[in-house]
């Protein structure tokens, strides 16, 4: 079901926060209707008390949260959470160990005049429909967060709320779920925020994601452009292992650095001349056997179809290189290496400078040479 442009959810200029210490403050953010949207981020962000406070179970300090038109909390009004029409999923499934599957799914529509055929619905549709007389400790963690998603659906909410719903599964399945679960949301039209630590779960799961730091938001947006368009440093470091390198800018487009003169596709809103600070990822590095660029293998993890190299280049700097599993190299061999990033992000340089990035190609390749 296609989502709708008109926005579901709206955070006006959020705050709030424990006493006197603030969590979150000035987050905006809308979600659309039918759209799952994301709250990411590092411990201690902000994105649990944000969805907290969503639910109904904290209070704010400034600004708005508005549901399908009806504020639901502002600093004069609070609606409680059990008339708010919000689904909430927990981390840890929170379900009642003495009732059945179908009871636990039933529970909050015991006055439905069809409830015993809603119930059924909903375990078909998680796939549980031959399980409904079990009771909880009868049944898997993944069958477990299905009995708990199919619970949060039941009394057909206007949006579900999401709290790490997969954090207590193992990998393989916890990638499973997740797909499973977006299937299902969309297949309902079901709106729907989720918040996770967890990059790879973000993606794969939303369509929107909120990327916060210390309880602001940084960015609010697709993960294409979260990973392609990032808007700011912490962004671009934060997804898809980002890591920056120093260079000058000698053109609009073109960025000279101590990997070699890197031209991007667009001109860039900063003086021609300025230092700045480039956005590489592992997958930016190629090998390159006749590259006259070489660095040394300094560390490597391997990840099943690939591997990530940690490099050394001779002038000390460090990056990262993922490399298809069949290019089995050995700690201390070394490789050539070249930039094959011709989509380009750069800032305006932050921090210490790196003096490397400042040296003529001629005199980094004449490093190289030094060194071998």
């Amino acid at each position: 079901m296609p989502s709708s442009s008109k926005p579901l959810l709206e955070l006006n200029q959020l705050a709030c926060g424990y006493g006197e210490h603030p969590v979150v403050s000035g987050l905006d953010l809308h979600l659309r209707a039918g759209d799952i949207g994301c709250l990411l981020g590092p411990s201690g962000c902000g994105k649990t008390t944000t969805l907290r406070a969503i639910a109904g179970f904290e209070p704010i300090t400034g600004g708005s949260i508005v549901l399908d038109g009806e504020t639901l909390s502002s600093t004069t009004q609070r609606l409680p959470p059990e008339q708010r029409r919000i689904g909430m999923v927990f981390q840890d499934y929170a379900l009642f160990p003495h009732l059945s599957v179908a009871d636990n799914v039933g529970f909050g529509i015991h006055k439905h005049p069809n409830r015993k055929r809603v119930v059924g619905e909903l375990l078909e549709l998680v796939k549980l429909g031959h399980l409904g007389k079990r009771y909880p400790h009868e049944l898997s963690g993944g069958q477990q967060q299905r009995v708990a998603l199919a619970r949060a659906m039941a009394p057909d909410p206007k949006i579900l709320l999401l709290d790490e719903p997969f954090s207590n599964l193992d990998g393989e399945l916890r990638r499973r779920l997740s797909g499973e679960v977006r299937e299902i949301l969309k297949n309902r039209g079901i709106s729907a925020m989720l918040v996770t630590h967890d990059q790879s779960e973000a993606f794969a799961v939303c369509d929107h994601v909120a990327v916060l730091k210390d309880g602001q938001l940084q960015q609010w947006d697709t993960p294409y452009n979260l990973y392609h368009e990032p808007s700011t440093p912490f962004v671009a470091s934060f997804i898809g292992q980002g890591y920056f390198i120093r260079g000058q800018l000698t053109s609009p487009d073109t960025v000279q650095t101590e990997l070699g003169l890197l031209r991007g596709n667009r001109a860039y809103a900063l003086p021609v001349g300025s230092a700045v600070d480039v956005l590489l990822r592992p997958d930016d590095i190629i090998g390159a056997q006749d590259s006259p660029l070489q660095a040394s293998i300094v560390g490597k993890t391997f990840l099943g179809a690939y591997i990530l190299y940690s490099l050394q280049l001779p002038t000390g700097s460090a990056l990262e290189a993922l490399f298809p599993s069949h290019a089995d190299h050995q700690i201390g061999d070394r490789l050539g290496i070249r930039v094959a990033a011709e989509h380009l992000v750069i800032f305006a340089a932050q921090g210490s400078v790196n003096l490397h990035a400042q040296l003529p190609l001629e005199q980094v390749l004449g490093a190289v040479g030094a060194s071998s």
